[in-house]
């Protein structure tokens, strides 16, 4: 579990890099202009970028506002953050649906959710 917990967050770092670089071209902002407007040393803009190095919380959020994006977005490739293919297809199929549908899938949903939550509480307690 440990290796894939490691291996996820090495996997999300290394997206990192290359959205930075992504999103601040798209902005058309040179490395200069990106330091200026965060407040963040241009070295340490260079050094996010080659990957060498991660931004502090901080120095992520003011990145964060600057490029007008999501913590998300910078982070996650399209595809890790989205459900599975026939989640995607069931929920397009609920949105289409009235209103108080809508609402009696979403509470469902919530209440699966919560059974889910309370299961895996009390496997973590019994396993103390």
């Amino acid at each position: 579990m440990r290796n894939e917990t490691q291996n996820a967050g090495t996997h999300c770092l290394m997206s990192f890099d290359k959205h930075l670089l992504q999103f601040r071209k798209a902005r058309g902002l040179t490395q200069e202009q990106m330091a200026q407007l965060t407040g963040i040393h241009v070295n340490s803009i260079k050094v996010y970028e080659s990957g060498k190095t991660q931004p502090s919380l901080d120095a992520f959020k003011r990145i964060v506002k600057t490029l007008a994006v999501s913590a998300d977005e910078l982070l996650f490739d399209e595809d890790e953050r989205q459900p599975a293919n026939e989640l995607r297809l069931a929920f397009e199929a609920v949105s289409n649906m009235a209103e108080e549908d809508r609402q009696a899938v979403l509470s469902i949903l919530e209440g699966m959710i919560l059974k889910h939550q309370a299961k895996a509480l009390l496997g973590t307690r019994k396993a103390s």
